[in-house]
């Protein structure tokens, strides 16, 4: 059997990210502009970088008491840090956030007072990047892309630490994220990040990326709008088409969605065999907690992520136990990935 290498360094920092049984079951707090808005928006005035920084210990010291590993921002949420659950892994975020907002292009930038090494010395035991990739800008746009994902491999690599990188697709001409055109176009755009940055240029270990359809055009889904862009059998096919292409182990987002619509779009999944191994799950868990920590505080958020948070993360877990495939599994086992330095 031909075998995979993977450095020392590297293998440690996925395994670490996941479970004994190789499933990366992490939940997602890099949230920052994001975040900030929807605080000030329940409170009704300004959120400060300690509002940020408490919030995201509340979410750290409960969920992780449930999850593979933790993926934070070094802006506001070091101090979170120390408040996971043992053995819990850690995925520092390396880039600002939003997206440079002149054109539609969405270039994307970095944390210019960090590096890969000051993010490990931080922690890290791996790296998250998110970039926003439309396959239909010209080469003028995403050639620099490219050298930018290659860079940042290249970083990684000298530190022997896991890059995971997180593309989102989008195409402004065809329309937002949830019309209906663009739920049209959402599978080749899927499938053209994962086929691209499975390439081995960009020195990418673990890719995080979207589900290949919206749950809400898929006819007899729960939140099925009555305006189809797939059927049922129609929706497993394309799980199945675009994990055909990856070349890398790859986990899923949840993108913002209700933590019934993820879960439910995870059993479609799993229904369609997919070989994903795991997920980075962030507002899907904690989201409905921003109110209660805006107008009651950082002790009525954590009550209610001891309740309602930690319900939806345990059964987020079932759905994973059912369908989720370990990561060296992709690689045909454990045996099969020989570790080199």
């Amino acid at each position: 059997m031909t075998k995979v290498t993977m450095t020392r360094g590297k293998f440690a920092g996925i395994n670490a990210c996941a479970d004994a049984k190789g499933v990366i079951a992490a939940a997602a707090m890099d949230q920052r502009g994001s975040l900030e808005k929807s605080i000030a928006k329940a409170r009704g005035g300004a959120t400060t970088a300690e509002d940020m920084t408490k919030f995201k210990i509340a979410v750290t010291q409960v969920l992780t008491k449930n999850s593979s590993a933790i993926l934070m921002d070094p802006e506001y949420g070091l101090p979170a840090l120390p408040a996971r659950a043992a053995g819990t892994g850690v995925l520092l975020a390396y880039e600002k956030t939003g997206y440079d907002t002149k054109d539609d292009s969405r270039m994307p930038d970095l944390l210019p007072e960090w590096s890969v090494r000051q993010l490990v010395a931080a922690g890290a035991n791996a790296i998250k990047l998110l970039l926003y990739w439309n396959p239909s800008h010209p080469d003028s746009v995403n050639n620099v892309k490219r050298a930018f994902i290659q860079r940042i491999g290249a970083e990684c690599a000298g530190c022997d630490v896991p890059f995971f990188l997180e593309p989102v697709g989008y195409n402004d001409a065809i329309g937002d994220s949830k019309s209906f055109a663009y739920a049209k176009a959402k599978p080749k755009i899927v499938k053209a990040y994962m086929e691209e940055f499975s390439k081995p240029e960009y020195g990418i270990d673990i890719l995080k990326v979207e589900v290949p359809v919206n749950m809400s055009y898929v006819e007899g889904s729960r939140t099925f709008t009555g305006e189809k862009a797939y059927s049922k059998q129609e929706a497993m096919d394309l799980f199945q088409d675009t994990a055909s292409v990856a070349r890398k182990p790859f986990i899923y987002l949840s993108a913002g969605v209700s933590d019934d619509v993820f879960r439910d779009t995870l059993e479609l999944a799993a229904e369609a065999n997919t070989p994903f191994s795991g997920v980075l799950c962030g507002r899907a868990t904690w989201q409905d907690g921003i109110p209660v920590y805006a107008k009651q505080g950082f002790d009525a958020l954590v009550e209610w992520l001891e309740d309602r948070g930690t319900k939806n993360i345990v059964a987020l877990n079932e759905v994973l136990v059912k369908g989720a495939k370990p990561w060296w599994d992709f690689y045909g086992g454990k045996d099969a990935i020989q570790i080199i330095g």
